[in-house]
């Protein structure tokens, strides 16, 4: 952006659906696993057959509690499921059972950090609603536009899905990223989805608008259907950098849904902005309504596990971790896990959180792997940092044997064996090869003796060298030492 432009403010808000790991779908019997043939996990509910009538799913009801006693929500005391009314392929009843004025849970917060700033971000609401099925538009681009047909598969309609709405108070990209990292952290700790957003159980709407900082609130635009974080930033940033272009052109933004489109990295229109009222909202008349007990409530409450927050305190107090690797190491159960595996198999804690921070979280963000998928497993991991400690091989091979290890899926020591990496500790071979390195830069150790101290990060390296890397950095840096200096060891 030059320095002409106005400068804005970004008002985001989230909409983040996702599907609930309950093992039948939200009024019916149909399983939810995924991945079933199209259109085998299907009854008279979800396929809105005449006659048919919904029962509802109490353990969806309990795990939307439980999210909403997780982001301080106060749980309503009596909720109305309602219709919601419109016409599109993947909806074989032409509406949809949702919670429209009468959510389940109301208010709360979620707390989000990003460059050491707390941001607290407000909960409008979380409720219940049962999921759309699946669109396939057979073309080019599997865009409807381009599609020569299309095909549904109602197997995901009908699965129980819940809705977190936040207040518009995020202002950047990151803090949206942050958000949606945060939040998919406490739904997995809570142990209600496996919120795998690649296989469409978690999901992402962004509202992005612009206005000069503390007026009224700009046109609202809707990117829908963000199925990861990096997504989810890419969005928000080309919107911004769209809407600040149309506002210093005297433009202002239109009112409506627009698509994210990867490949390109651009949103674009994908039809105007419904209002609440083209939906045609009323209240579902075959179903009661909820009014959960005080106990009930009070029960779940007290069952709610450690959350992501708590966690991270917890180990990064216990083991002195820095703040980034608590945030890295208790930011999920499965990085937890594996950082509890690598120290069960003997490493120490302050070792595998630097290397687990380090080159584990590289690897990984390079091969666009979770830590679920690493090539590297604990136990490995800490037979690596031990050979180490023990000296068998030095810091640096250590790394490049990691990145042979995590590529090949091989066990560290046996890429240190094959390639005979082992390090030199013989304090006669080290010696033997300082005084060959000596003897062929003479100048520089006349220069080293005439007070030049810098000269002696290369002569180290020209011995490290000379032991082809493997001498023992701790002993070639003494020998050398007292070689150069005349100090007996």
């Amino acid at each position: 952006m030059s320095d002409t432009m106005t400068t804005y403010e970004v008002v985001i808000g989230l909409e983040v659906h996702c599907e609930l790991g309950t093992a039948s779908k939200m009024f019916c019997s149909c399983s939810t696993t995924f991945g079933g043939e199209p259109n085998t996990q299907t009854c008279p509910v979800c396929l809105g057959e005449p006659g048919s009538l919904p029962v509802p799913n109490r353990k969806a009801i309990e795990y939307t509690m439980m999210i909403g006693l997780a982001l301080g929500c106060d749980i309503a005391s009596h909720s109305l499921f309602h219709r919601k009314n419109y016409f599109y392929p993947d909806m074989p009843k032409n509406y949809q059972i949702s919670q429209y004025d009468l959510p389940l849970c109301v208010g709360g917060h979620l707390d989000v950090e990003v460059d050491g700033e707390q941001t607290v971000v407000g909960i409008t609401r979380v409720h219940l609603e049962e999921d759309t099925g699946k669109s396939l538009h057979v073309g080019p681009t599997g865009r409807i536009h381009e599609a020569k047909y299309s095909l549904v598969d109602y197997n995901r309609a009908g699965i129980a899905l819940v809705e977190i709405v936040s207040e518009p108070d995020i202002r950047s990209a990151a803090q949206a990223q942050r958000y949606l990292v945060e939040l998919r952290s406490i739904l997995e700790a809570l142990g209600v989805s496996d919120v795998r957003m690649e296989e469409g159980s978690m999901r992402c709407d962004a509202n992005v608008s612009l206005r000069l900082p503390g007026g009224e609130y700009g046109t609202r635009v809707e990117i829908k259907n963000l199925n990861s974080v990096r997504s989810l930033g890419r969005a928000v940033a080309f919107e911004v950098e769209r809407q600040t272009k149309l506002l210093d052109g005297g433009e202002r933004p239109v009112q409506e849904t627009r698509h994210f489109d990867e490949g390109a990295g651009v949103t674009k229109t994908l039809r105007s902005k419904e209002e609440a009222f083209d939906y045609r909202y009323f209240p579902e008349p075959d179903l009661l309504p909820i009014e959960p007990s005080t106990d009930w409530v009070e029960g779940l409450r007290s069952a709610l596990p450690e959350l992501p927050r708590a966690r991270r305190e917890r180990i990064a107090a216990r083991h002195g971790l820095t703040p980034e690797q608590g945030a890295l190491i208790g930011g999920s159960l499965a990085w937890t896990g594996y950082f509890e595996q690598v120290i069960g198999a003997g490493s120490s804690a302050r070792e595998a959180a630097v290397w687990m921070a380090g080159e584990l979280a590289r690897a990984l963000n390079t091969a666009g792997l979770g830590i679920e998928e690493t090539r590297i497993s604990p136990s490995q991991l800490a037979g690596l940092i031990g050979l180490v400690a023990a000296g068998t091989i030095n810091l640096n091979t250590a790394k490049k044997v990691f990145q042979k290890a995590f590529e090949a899926g091989e066990d560290p020591k046996a890429i240190v064996d094959r390639e005979g990496l082992a390090q030199v500790s013989d304090e006669g071979a080290i010696a033997s090869a300082i005084d060959e390195m000596l003897a062929a830069n003479a100048a520089e150790v006349e220069r080293f003796r005439a007070g030049e101290e810098k000269v002696l990060g290369f002569l180290v390296g020209q011995a490290m060298k000379a032991l082809k890397g493997k001498g023992n950095p701790s002993l070639v840096n003494e020998i050398l030492r007292n070689k150069l200096t005349g100090s007996s060891s």
